[in-house]
């Protein structure tokens, strides 16, 4: 039972933070001050424009996914932390693949494009330019079958990740209230700055 709580495994962190400067550093200043190793981490805005969602996969046991839960709820900017390892989720993952393809083994990357379901995006004379989106084991896969021909240059973006089902009451808490606090903030500045004007008769 204690080498089942040890063993570590990769966690999918959902971190929704207040869309603002110097939160991604923080974040990652976490993870390295603590000596966790970051193997993915993707960041863009949610259906609010003042709310951002991390999508952060760490390498760590089931104590250590909890202390990282723990501090990241530390920093001011963060607003909610879900760990969403073991629950239905969708995930996925995006990469771009130069492979070289010459006249003779141009149809055969063609033909494992297709079994994958990826799609050629750029061609040259020497080489293919794939995109493939899906599962990391899916991207794993395709890049397997093409090394033989000569993989030239990859980029992936890391995944995203997004629960099964209805959002979580928390999340949508979360960025109602971010959104809310925004609007009074500005409202609040707004008036402090109509309390400055003076008017001459």
């Amino acid at each position: 039972m204690i080498q089942c709580l040890n063993k570590t495994m990769l966690n999918t962190f959902m971190v929704y933070v207040e869309n603002k400067p110097g939160v991604l550093t923080r974040v990652a200043s976490l993870f390295r001050r603590r000596a966790f190793n970051i193997d993915s981490l993707t960041v863009g805005r949610t259906e609010k424009p003042e709310v951002s969602r991390m999508t952060i996969t760490v390498d760590a046991d089931r104590d250590q996914a909890r202390r990282i839960e723990a501090n990241l709820y530390k920093l001011v900017n963060v607003l909610l932390v879900e760990n969403i390892t073991n629950q239905p989720a969708i995930i996925r993952d995006l990469a771009m693949i130069r492979v070289a393809a010459t006249h003779d083994a141009r149809s055969h990357v063609l033909e494992l494009a297709a079994v994958f379901r990826a799609r050629v995006i750029d061609v040259s004379p020497e080489s293919l330019t794939i995109e493939i989106t899906g599962a990391e084991d899916k991207i794993d896969g395709l890049l397997e079958v093409l090394r033989p021909y000569g993989v030239l240059e990859m980029v992936r973006t890391g995944i995203v990740a997004m629960r099964r089902g209805s959002k979580s009451n928390d999340a949508a808490s979360a960025t109602e209230n971010a959104a809310q606090g925004s609007a009074d903030s500005s409202s609040a500045n707004s008036g402090a700055g109509n309390d400055d004007v003076s008017y001459s008769v």
